[in-house]
């Protein structure tokens, strides 16, 4: 399992075993801390590849020092406390801990950082990928809505849109092709508990201040007149979707 330090460093270190506990309680499902013994549930098993097995997992855990501290802990009590309970759940199970050190400016997630920090390999294709349709020919030509990062770039520039504009945007590309009803934008993108949820007639001023950001692209987002919004593709507008879903669901 890894945590990751915001230190201009790259390199790993390992945090030394912790004293394994002398009991071996079990888990209750309505609470993260261990209760009173009950026999194991049967493990469900993960399809793996012919010829291999299944020897462990590994575990990342984004979190700096100063968003621990927030919490109340540190690095080294979480760490400590994660082996701990590995140990009362399986005690024959051998762990190993090595915090992630990364550049205090490094962008993203925290525990995007940690797997590139310790060379997670779907990690570091998905980065090898971004960095190769960085470098495509026409790359700084056009628009390009990189859906896995969150951004918009014109012509090689990040556009300047807010975070609902993006995801209106996105919600838009998501369904290329399929006219888009105001109200639909509005229950989607919008929850009740929101500051200034917009009606189906103010959502139009959302729209606006959206293709003023896209310049010479803004036809990009058609108005179907009485009905509401579609997203059409030109030659010159790609998309870059997500990376594949997290394969941490057993």
């Amino acid at each position: 399992m890894s945590l990751t330090l915001d230190r201009p460093v790259t390199a790993a270190r390992s945090i030394p075993p912790v004293r394994r506990l002398s009991a071996a309680p079990s888990l209750d499902e309505a609470s993260p801390f261990p209760t009173a013994a009950t026999p194991p549930a049967s493990p469900r098993r993960r399809a793996v590849p012919e010829g291999t097995e299944a020897r462990g997992f590994v575990l990342y855990v984004g979190i700096d020092e100063l968003k621990a501290a927030a919490d109340g802990t540190d690095l080294g009590a979480i760490v400590s406390q994660l082996k701990a309970l590995v140990s009362s759940i399986a005690p024959s199970a051998e762990t190993h801990a090595a915090v992630a050190l990364a550049p205090s400016d490094s962008g993203g997630r925290d525990v995007d950082v940690v797997r590139l920090a310790l060379h997670d390999p779907s990690a570091l294709a998905a980065r090898r990928q971004e960095v190769e349709e960085d470098d495509e020919p026409g790359a700084r030509g056009g628009v390009v809505v990189d859906i896995s990062r969150k951004r918009l770039l014109l012509d090689g520039d990040v556009a300047p849109l807010t975070y609902k504009e993006f995801e209106l945007l996105q919600y838009l590309v998501l369904r290329e092709g399929r006219t888009i009803e105001r109200a639909e934008l509005i229950s989607s993108l919008w929850a009740d508990g929101d500051d200034e949820v917009p009606n189906e007639r103010t959502i139009d001023v959302h729209v606006r201040r959206l293709r003023s950001k896209l310049g010479a692209f803004e036809d990009i987002v058609r108005t179907v007149r009485g009905a509401g919004y579609r997203f059409d593709r030109h030659a010159d507008v790609s998309i870059r979707h997500a990376s594949t879903p997290s394969p941490d669901v057993f």
